[in-house]
């Protein structure tokens, strides 16, 4: 990867800044391309300004032309978790990814990072997950030999899913579940989903189409609760809260300007979010992935 331009779209969310370093250690010159582009901060050592901040939004394709312009590889990290005003999963998730494939292979952009998510489905009833496997298939079909990563949930230290769990445990006296707590849950950490992507540029081999990258062990979503609980040294009684009732109360929420939960996320919370066995992952990128007992205390500023 040596000398090699990369773009990376989202270039300043929770996964695009660690892509950024970690392709940046790799020896690629990196262009971190984002709506908010003063949130890139170069790094100690940025030598010869090999993190570069660029202004691109995804949804404008001059923007997107302007920002592949030269890079021999690319990356789309853009997400979208809670719809608002024009910002939809279908415009972030499905025709943006597109512009991007689309902007790649016209400009003779040789290797395109799809990131989507585990358990994508074209066919799924939720808008979020449909969305994520429509977005594979516009980028397939603009780029065919696009290579899609597949992350379970991430997790690191400034997530919104342990750190939440986390914040909740300690001011709660009793702490709400989702159901029975029965989910099934396979967190990755998210500087190796990084690694990985990072791994996969610079390989001069040609990778798997597609990877499921996911965490060492999986857990029920009762028993991660009690896991972050001995962590922080917080055990109240916990309480089974039909999803019915979290999507009445998702439903009220959503009013809000800023609503802490949608029902979206509700319906995510009842989907098992494990990674397939017969789809690459860690293993064919000979890695390991970190177990999530050995990161929590630095995810939770304890150690």
């Amino acid at each position: 990867m040596l000398d090699d331009i990369v773009t990376v779209f989202g270039g300043t969310g929770f996964l695009g800044r660690r892509i950024v370093g970690a392709l940046r250690d790799a020896g690629a010159t990196v262009r971190a391309a984002s709506r908010h582009p003063e949130r890139v901060a170069a790094p100690p050592g940025n030598d010869h300004g090999r993190v570069q901040a660029i202004a691109a939004d995804v949804n404008d394709q001059p923007s997107v032309a302007r920002a592949l312009a030269g890079a021999q590889a690319a990356v789309n990290a853009v997400s979208l978790y809670v719809e608002g005003g024009r910002h939809t999963f279908r415009s972030v998730h499905v025709l943006a990814a597109g512009r991007v494939a689309a902007e790649a292979a016209a400009s003779g952009v040789g290797r395109l990072v799809h990131v989507s998510g585990v358990g994508a489905d074209p066919a799924s009833r939720s808008p979020y997950i449909r969305s994520r496997g429509e977005g594979e298939s516009a980028v397939l079909q603009e780029f065919p030999a696009a290579t899609i990563i597949r992350p379970t949930v991430m997790v690191g230290p400034d997530d919104s899913f342990i750190t939440t769990i986390a914040k909740l445990l300690r001011i709660l006296p009793v702490y709400p579940m989702f159901g029975q707590g029965k989910t099934k849950l396979q967190p990755v950490y998210v500087e190796d989903v990084a690694a990985a992507i990072a791994r996969i540029l610079s390989s001069g081999e040609a990778p798997a189409g597609s990877y499921e990258l996911a965490g060492p062990r999986v857990y029920s979503y009762a028993e991660l609760v009690e896991l972050i609980g001995r962590q922080v040294e917080r055990r109240p009684m916990r309480l089974a809260v039909p999803f019915g009732v979290w999507h009445a109360l998702a439903a009220l929420a959503e009013r809000l300007p800023a609503p802490p939960l949608t029902r979206n996320q509700v319906t995510l919370m009842a989907i098992d979010n494990v990674a397939a066995a017969n789809v690459p992952g860690f293993a064919e990128l000979k890695m390991t992935a970190h177990a999530l007992d050995h990161l929590l205390p630095k995810i939770l500023g304890r150690a």
